[in-house]
């Protein structure tokens, strides 16, 4: 039995949440640009919580923008789809399956592009939502009178385009646009480029004015893990516990944070930030921009050498070791004070509480060796704000900054080979994405070991800056080397916990 509409009274719900029969006939107030799994499993998700609820009481309308896959499935199970969601939510392991009919309908943009500009004639149509991946927020030199444009932005252009003209320039007609791509002012960036589209196409003033004065384009934040679809193992054993079969099924961990910049004005009509929360509507996002960055990624890039050395494959395995887990605390109680932002008090302490969870999920497996990825860069744009403000409140080294610093510079012993630079331990290489890769090997064939922490944290080329001016930081990483290459790695995080 595959999922469908029809088929729901058969599905027993004491293990799967259905929806009812009356979500189905709710108006269309949501186009979505993309039906990827963070969609699905974040603002989809959320809207179904709240639609449920009798908050929000509005369905989505899908634009598929890409050449990648087709709208099959979405039409042979009537847009439904479910979501499984595991892990570790207040210390407890926490699951939960929801069959989510957030989704009224999926068009394809190459396909179905007169259908896709008639939903904007839709009175009933308040949101616009995207998210296209980071490069989709950029400008293309296009005509918006294509079908379709191949841009995003120029899709987007289009279809406020036939709303202006639809509507007469009504002011009430216009839409709040929220991009959920990870790019900083996400929204301040897509309506810059809107607004380039509008240039190159001469399009008419009163336009422009209607394009500026009516819509609303909000910056927003989302984070939650959405690995999407699940084992082959996981989805058999769904299939046999729920009694059906979904080609749509998807996975995430229970933590979600939607943080959406807006006014008294915007949040009543994003109605459904009531119905989870993890969603917020507030005049300013950066606040959680500030924790996700460095309470989460800092985290991560000042834990993650530390882990491979000490011979952790995943996040999880790491954290369940006991001397790990007290590094990466200390590592969490430096960002905390460090956090060149205000917070709310024991707001930090808060979400260091869940990132803690969420590294414990037994349900994802995430590789540390993915998380070097660009290693240098992360620390760049996570780390090097939190060592500047410590050294500001405190001026000495932070101890747990010093030794991810130190596993970092020894991690980056490698070579370059056809496929790239390599980031060595004792017995493993993994990839590592590293445009400095040449500078690092030079210096450790240049310099004597003793030295090595002075010859790369002065590195400009490699920082932007000189890290040796911050008092006693240097000598405190070249002890933690000296101490990772006399002894081992998981030895050093022994004694640094005595």
């Amino acid at each position: 039995m595959i999922l469908s509409k029809d088929n729901l009274q058969y599905i027993d719900d004491s293990y799967v949440s259905k929806p009812t029969a009356s979500l189905f006939d709710l108006p269309v107030k949501i186009l979505q640009f993309g039906t990827g799994v963070l969609l699905r499993g974040l603002p989809d998700y959320v809207i179904e919580k709240a639609n449920r609820k009798g908050i929000f009481n509005g369905r989505i309308a899908i634009i598929k923008s890409t050449d990648k896959g087709d709208t099959t499935a979405f039409q042979q199970q009537d847009n439904l789809f479910t979501i499984l969601i595991k892990g570790i939510e207040n210390g407890s392991i926490k699951e939960e399956q929801v069959i989510c009919s957030s989704i009224g309908r999926v068009l394809s943009a190459n396909e179905d592009w007169d259908a896709v500009l008639s939903e904007v004639e839709n009175a009933d149509l308040k949101i616009i939502i995207s998210n296209t991946t980071e490069i989709g927020i950029q400008f293309k030199a296009e005509s918006v009178f294509s079908s379709p444009p191949q841009s995003f932005p120029g899709k987007l252009l289009a279809l406020l385009y036939r709303r202006f003209n639809h509507f007469n320039g009504a002011l009430d007609a216009g839409l709040i646009i929220i991009p959920t791509e990870l790019l900083p002012e996400n929204g301040a960036l897509l309506k810059q480029v809107i607004n380039q589209l509008v240039e190159f196409n001469q399009l008419s003033e009163d336009f422009i004015t209607w394009l500026n004065e009516a819509n609303r384009f909000c910056n927003s934040l989302v984070d939650r893990i959405v690995p999407g679809s699940p084992s082959h193992e996981d989805q058999l054993r769904f299939q046999k516990k729920a009694g059906y079969t979904d080609s749509l099924l998807i996975s995430s961990e229970p933590y979600l944070l939607w943080a959406i910049e807006g006014d008294e004005e915007i949040k009543q009509v994003l109605s459904f930030e009531k119905a989870h929360e993890g969603v917020f509507v507030t005049p300013d996002i950066n606040a959680y921009s500030e924790l996700k960055l460095r309470l989460l990624n800092g985290t991560h890039t000042l834990g993650c050498a530390v882990a491979l050395l000490a011979g952790f494959d995943t996040v999880r395995s790491a954290v369940e070791d006991k001397n790990f887990l007290r590094f990466l605390n200390n590592v969490l109680s430096e960002i905390t004070l460090s956090i060149p932002y205000e917070l709310a008090e024991n707001e930090a302490e808060a979400f260091a509480e869940k990132v803690l969870d969420r590294f414990r999920n037994p349900f994802i497996r995430h590789l540390w060796s993915s998380i070097s990825q660009k290693y240098t860069a992360k620390l760049q744009t996570r780390v090097l704000p939190l060592l500047s403000r410590f050294y500001k409140r405190f001026n000495k080294p932070p101890a747990a900054m010093a030794m991810g610093f130190a596993a970092y510079i020894v991690f980056m012993r490698g070579a370059n080979n056809t496929s790239g630079f390599t980031g060595a331990d004792d017995e493993r290489v993994h990839a590592a994405d590293e445009k400095n890769a040449a500078r690092f090997n030079a210096a450790w064939l240049r310099e004597k070991p003793a030295e090595i922490a002075n010859e790369i944290l002065r590195d400009n080329i490699i920082w932007g800056a000189d890290l040796t001016v911050f008092p006693g930081f240097t000598v405190a990483v070249q002890l933690n080397i000296d101490g990772i290459l006399s002894d081992n790695m998981y030895n050093c995080l022994i004694n640094y916990n005595k």
